[in-house]
């Protein structure tokens, strides 16, 4: 099993692992309730059997602990013979964890947001995008347990029919804390947007997220805003449908801008302290 896993780049989804029988049935019905859970669509794999730790020797078999704070956590051996594992330091010997494929769960939530937000209106031709040439952030490497982090970010401003919209923007690449990455990534596209400023607020999920519970919060806390002919920051209104209670757990916040501008180029720092963004414009042209 373990080297099943080290041909799977250090994971594997329990459903292609050839279980069959009673576990199978049992992995399915964990499955279902783990996509209701998340909000997302049933019928998508998204336990795996990860690589948690490397080592050497026999491999220990554990769930993924769901709390930062914990101290430590059992595993298993072959033999049943249960080991306690410290959280804050990974042990000797290859640990095997049951865990949730954040990756494809961040993917598929960041389109749960998009298809439960009112469809926008575009403008016509080509249009001026942000570029990250360069982002940095800190406090977002994960426990030795938990892997990567997944980061997302929620751009938000007034669509061009007034009202306010969010879009979702995954960054797959950012999961090392003090890191310098350079991504050329279009974070905002101006096509959408009736201002030309918006703000952006970046998350971290390390599996407890509920999607369409978070979309539905985003609509709550965002829509009933009105459009008063001049740009409203809305940083306050997405952390007030954070706080609504769409994490199982605590909300990981990571990093927000305020009034990021279409024109807008330079290193920006974040409001609070944690992370900085290079941007520049981006001329999008039209095929």
């Amino acid at each position: 099993m373990l080297s099943t896993i080290r041909r799977h780049e250090s994971k594997a989804h329990l459903a292609d692992l050839g279980v069959t029988g009673g576990l199978a049935t049992k992995i399915a019905t964990a499955e279902h309730r783990i996509a209701a859970a998340k909000g997302l669509p049933s019928g998508t794999p998204l336990l795996t059997l990860r690589l948690g730790n490397k080592g050497s020797g026999d491999p220990l078999f554990a769930a993924a602990p769901d709390d930062d704070k914990a101290v430590t956590f059992k595993a298993y051996d072959r033999n049943g013979r249960a080991h306690e594992l410290a959280t804050a330091k990974a042990p000797d010997r290859p640990v095997l964890l049951v865990d949730v494929d954040v990756e494809r769960a961040v993917n598929l939530g960041m389109e749960v947001i998009r298809q439960a937000m009112p469809a926008p209106k575009v403008a016509a031709a080509g249009y001026w995008a942000t570029q990250i040439t360069r982002v940095r952030v800190s406090d977002v490497q994960e426990p030795w347990f938990k892997g990567d982090a997944e980061i997302f970010t929620l751009v938000s401003g007034f669509g061009l029919d007034g009202t306010v919209r969010v879009d979702p923007v995954t960054m797959p690449y950012l999961d090392e804390e003090d890191t310098t990455y350079s991504p050329n990534q279009l974070l905002v596209h101006w096509n959408v947007y009736k201002y030309d400023l918006a703000d952006v607020v970046m998350m971290e999920d390390d599996g407890d997220t509920n999607y369409k519970a978070l979309a539905q919060a985003l609509i709550a806390a965002l829509l009933t805003i009105v459009d008063g002919g001049a740009y409203i920051p809305l940083v306050s209104a997405v952390f007030d449908a954070i706080l609504d209670g769409w994490y199982t757990d605590d909300p990981d916040y990571v990093e927000s801008w305020y009034t990021l501008a279409e024109q807008g180029s330079g290193v920006r720092n974040g409001a609070s302290g944690r992370g900085w963004i290079g941007t520049r414009p981006y001329w999008v042209r039209e095929l």
